[in-house]
């Protein structure tokens, strides 16, 4: 089945997950992100077939999100590693594993812990605002037209003025 792709529509949400359209991204980039850099470690870990692995790979390298270094010479041998903007899919993957753990975790409780180097505590992600530092919720956010937003297929755009929740 051919993917529509969505990186003509106005919505950073949809362009965003037009790059992640499989669990397999998301799960490379937790490995990466993680240490797991080779491609023989990553295709071991997550059981993906060399073919699929490949494809993802080349294309996070094409977006910019990993680089491809060499690690050895002889036999020529190479590993990923993230870019800055690889780097900062982590607060991403840390909420979906946050609604994951809420949601989808098993009776034994989430498969793995969060802990802050920093303080030293395990902690959880928390979405709030720069501005004032309380938290972002559907009840007390809107959006409103962004400088790249325009009326189209995939937005929630009406002429100058979102939909409102009602």
């Amino acid at each position: 089945m051919t993917r529509t792709p969505l990186d003509h529509v106005a919505c950073s949400i949809a362009r965003a997950t037009d790059l992640f359209a499989d669990a397999w991204t998301a799960l490379i980039m937790r490995d990466v992100l993680l240490g797991i850099t080779r491609f023989d470690d990553l295709a071991h870990d997550l059981g993906i077939s060399r073919k699929v692995l490949a494809a993802r790979l080349a294309r996070l390298v094409e977006e910019g999100i990993l680089t491809r270094e060499r690690y050895q010479d002889r036999p020529p041998r190479e590993h990923y590693r993230a870019t800055a903007k690889g780097e900062e899919l982590y607060p991403v993957l840390l909420a979906l594993m946050a609604w994951g753990d809420r949601w989808c975790a098993g009776p034994e409780g989430p498969p793995a812990r969060i802990r802050h180097l920093d303080c030293g505590h395990d902690t959880a992600p928390v979405t709030c605002c720069a501005q004032c530092g309380g938290p972002l919720t559907l009840a007390n956010t809107t959006q409103l037209p962004g400088p790249g937003g325009r009326v189209g297929p995939g937005t929630r755009v009406l002429g100058p003025f979102l939909l409102e929740r009602g």
